[in-house]
């Protein structure tokens, strides 16, 4: 599984890069907002930190207007991938950037149907909500499970980018079932390393190792 890094927050992203922990990035318009900057400074600047595909989010609702915010964005780096959302408007600016040779993130998606439009429309990435349709009580996951289902059985190429995750068991169960990418907040891929009996193992180790009265030198 790929990871992509759900944050505008170069200092985050720089961290979690050096690690080798990160794929690619995914921003949209209300992590700009946090982040507190122009929208193409950081997008450059992230784009210039990672190998992989930037997400960068059209705040267009029509096809005209996601086309033309689309080109300027499509100008900050190579590795930009053009986000959209999953109308019919977003579906018909995903084929024709993608028939053009960009990368397109399609987003928005919480249900089967909309997933398989999109990877008609030739998405490079479909992105479900997970958390969201969590919030509604209903298991997103069976979502997740639905996409990769359709997604085999006609082999299509779209790349499922499980989104809104809130937990580590959300990229778990995301991974066990077959995303292709998950896109986490730093916390939450931060906490993937963390297990009590890990924490206690080397505690202990540390402990015998003090005893033994020896450096490594």
């Amino acid at each position: 599984m790929k990871f992509f890094v759900d944050t505008a927050d170069v200092d985050e992203i720089r961290e979690l890069n050096d690690m080798g922990l990160v794929d690619g990035v995914t921003t949209n318009p209300s992590l700009i907002l946090k982040s507190g900057r122009d929208i193409m400074e950081v997008t450059k600047e992230i784009c210039s930190m990672v190998d992989g595909p930037v997400s960068a989010e059209v705040t267009a609702t029509d096809y005209e207007g996601m086309m033309s915010e689309a080109a300027v964005l499509a100008k900050i780096a190579d590795n930009i991938c053009i986000k959209l959302p999953l109308t019919l408007d977003g579906l018909k600016a995903c084929k024709a950037l993608t028939a053009a040779g960009h990368k397109t993130n399609v987003t928005l998606c919480f249900s089967a149907n909309q997933a398989l439009l999109a990877a008609k429309a030739g998405a490079t990435y479909i992105s479900p909500f997970i958390g969201r349709i969590d919030d509604m009580a209903i298991d997103g996951m069976e979502l997740i499970a639905e996409i990769r289902q359709i997604y085999d059985n006609y082999g299509y190429t779209t790349e499922i980018l499980a989104a809104s995750i809130r937990s580590v068991n959300h990229v778990k169960d995301a991974a066990l079932i077959g995303a292709d990418v998950a896109t986490v907040p730093p916390s939450t891929l931060k906490a993937l390393v963390k297990h009590p009996l890990t924490d206690k193992g080397l505690e202990t180790f540390l402990a015998d190792w003090q005893k033994t009265g020896q450096k490594i030198s």
